[in-house]
């Protein structure tokens, strides 16, 4: 559906744009401009844009449908898609970390950053090793698929206690607006969430595409 709505968007641009063609290139050259170059750098960037702009968009996407009446759950609020976006993340520092370093040499710039006394590698090798294989992958995925859950839980939770006290036959029908009125603003929160989270989650692949490929930390 993504795919689909961009593929639309772009087969219908013209040079002066309309509202849905104005809102995507304002969002790509925020992806652009704020990650990608940032990060990368301008000639590194190019090379990576396709990545980070199809990710940024497809984990925002996969966020707000868990604001749609109708859908009410986020794309990211099952395991399998954070994982799989993490596990592209991961093959992608890993691929291009080697063909840039070499496997030896990758290993070698991933877990013995220089100026550190020789006694301390016998420590910081096995911790960086892991970090590099395991801990970034998952906590890309942990972080994205444990804040839309939180989100998921809090609107359910609000949602229900209006209606709660709304049909409650009681005094405590005077609370209900206020829980309606929490209810609306976790609604609005968790718009911001959805942006949000997309945003972290792009620039921190793209900060370990970074570090992969760097001459040096």
């Amino acid at each position: 559906m993504v795919l689909t709505v961009m593929c639309v968007i772009a087969a219908r641009a013209k040079l002066v744009p309309g509202k849905a063609q104005s809102i995507v290139e304002m969002l790509i050259e925020f992806v652009n401009t704020s990650i990608i170059q940032n990060t990368l750098g301008l000639r590194a960037g190019k090379q990576y844009a396709p990545m980070l702009i199809t990710m940024f968009f497809l984990i925002f996407s996969m966020n707000l449908a868990g604001v749609i009446p109708g859908l009410n759950l986020s794309g990211n609020s099952v395991i399998g898609l954070p994982l799989l976006l993490a596990l592209w993340t991961f093959a992608t520092y890993v691929i291009f970390g080697v063909r840039k370093h070499g496997v030896v040499g990758y290993l070698k710039h991933e877990t013995m950053p220089p100026g550190v006394p020789k006694i301390i590698y016998l420590l910081l090798i096995p911790i960086e090793f892991l970090q590099v294989a395991v801990i970034r992958w998952a906590s890309l995925t942990i972080r994205l698929l444990a804040n839309m859950v939180a989100g998921h839980i809090m609107m359910v939770v609000f949602i229900g206690m209006t209606h709660a006290l709304l049909f409650s036959g009681s005094a405590l029908i005077a609370l209900s607006p206020f829980a309606g009125a929490l209810a609306i603003g976790i609604y609005g929160f968790e718009i911001f969430v959805a942006a949000l989270q997309a945003f972290i989650f792009t620039m921190l692949s793209a900060v370990y595409i970074q570090m992969a490929t760097s001459d040096e930390h």
